[in-house]
């Protein structure tokens, strides 16, 4: 893996207590911490089936895809200064902020698709500022984590598994609700939860100013070092650089984003959509949500020595999601395989942010994870945005052919690079003595 910097060594707390056995994880701030993400990520399930639907109803597959790529070129832009703001002023912050502001686009388009139905530029202009508004939550969300619970993994694993049963409910009520009263009832919907995820952000308990930071209690004081924006956003790049393994999985990401994830949802909603139904997409949607919880209770189960390797082998099985669509499978094909994409990706996922939050020093990890977060997600803004132009040359099965051929090709450029390879997983206090590997 790439140099450990002089700030991972400085920053490490000692440990006072023997980690024989380990720490509960349901205390009031997990659980407070729980709930906001759960309620927000329930209303962020039903968004990809309702922009795929109500969107593509009127718009079309390009419509589709401008609204989610402006929705992510926004986010790439703004988001490494998310990761500033988060150091600067406080992750909690920053991230009831963000809520509020997600509060008022999801009302806006709420309200007007009750009126009729909304002008492309409202649609536009609202997903350009929850993208914002995004960028200025999720830099947190990575940094949080270690604050609220002893054992990052554990965390992750249940955290993951709340983004599954959502992705599970969240897309088959979407589509039902659009069927019986419109997108006026998913966009009402999801600014509530943005509000309750506020709620509960607003009250998770934090460490009064000066006092020790050893307590159950969050510590989330704004950093005031009194360096510029410019040299803050450095630092960050410079603690991101000099970790191989991560820039090296960001910039594979770039091309998943392109050639994978970015033309999955436009070109997959559309031809699903075009074979069994509308309602059967966000059915499809479900079952990877289901095939996300599996992976995340096997993400809480197994602690691999080497979680970015194992994370790996697992996205090997993420293949079969696009494969299935571009051949046109049968129903129970079709949802097997979405079973497997969600199981793949849960698994990496918790191996990959576990990863990121304890082999960072805690007082820049908003600042790398927003430079992660910036790049993985990148190449996605653009992938979303060509889907449509792509898919009037090429036969979008034929396209999402490449993206199952890009999907294998990722995976052995993971298995390929050892500091990916070879990445060991850091001792953290939900381990045992001698249970992680070193690095």
């Amino acid at each position: 893996m790439g140099t450990v910097t002089t700030a991972q060594t400085q920053d490490q707390t000692p440990r006072t207590e023997p980690a024989t056995a380990r720490p509960l994880l349901w205390n009031r701030r997990f659980t407070l911490y729980f709930t906001a993400r759960s309620v927000s990520l329930v209303g962020d399930a039903m968004m990809p089936v309702a922009t795929a639907l109500a969107v593509g109803a009127v718009y079309g597959v390009s419509g589709v895809g401008y609204v989610l790529g402006t929705w992510t070129g926004t986010f790439v832009l703004l988001v490494l200064f998310g990761g500033v703001f988060a150091d600067r002023f406080g992750a909690r912050r920053m991230m009831v902020g963000a809520d509020l502001a997600r509060v008022l686009t999801q009302g806006t388009l709420a309200a007007a698709f009750f009126v009729g139905t909304p002008p492309f530029w409202l649609l536009l202009s609202m997903a350009a500022l929850a993208g914002a508004a995004v960028a200025m939550f999720l830099p947190g969300v990575n940094g949080m984590v270690p604050l609220v619970a002893r054992d990052p993994q554990r965390a992750n694993g249940t955290l993951k598994v709340a983004d599954a049963l959502a992705h599970l409910l969240g897309p088959t009520l979407a589509g039902v609700l659009i069927t019986l009263t419109g997108a006026r009832t998913v966009y009402t919907i999801d600014a509530g939860t943005f509000l309750l995820s506020a709620v509960c952000l607003a009250l998770v308990p934090l460490t009064p100013a000066g006092a020790p930071a050893k307590s159950p209690a969050v510590t989330d004081s704004p950093a005031r070092t009194g360096r510029s924006l410019r040299r803050e956003l450095h630092q960050g790049w410079q603690e991101f650089r000099a970790r191989t393994w991560m820039w090296a999985v960001i910039l594979i990401w770039v091309g998943y984003g392109v050639l994978l994830f970015g033309p999955l949802v436009p070109l997959g909603s559309a031809l699903i959509s075009a074979r069994h139904g509308a309602n059967t997409y966000g059915l499809a949607v479900s079952f990877l949500g289901l095939g996300t919880v599996v992976g995340g209770l096997l993400a809480l189960r197994l602690r691999p020595a080497r979680p970015l390797a194992a994370g790996a082998a697992a996205m090997v099985l993420y293949t079969a999601l696009p494969l299935c669509v571009a051949l046109g499978a049968d129903l129970p094909v079709l949802l097997a395989g979405h079973v497997l994409g969600g199981g793949a990706w849960a698994f990496w996922s918790v191996m990959w942010a576990t990863s990121v939050q304890t082999h960072t020093p805690p007082v820049v990890l908003n600042r790398v994870t927003a430079y992660e977060q910036a790049g993985s997600v990148s190449g996605m803004a653009l992938g979303q945005m060509l889907a449509g132009p792509a898919a009037a040359l090429v036969a979008p099965e034929r396209l999402l052919l490449v993206s199952a051929g890009a999907c294998l090709a990722g995976c052995v450029a993971l298995f390929a690079i050892p500091a990916i390879r070879t990445l060991g997983r850091a001792p953290a206090d939900g381990d045992a003595p001698g249970e992680a590997s070193g690095q």
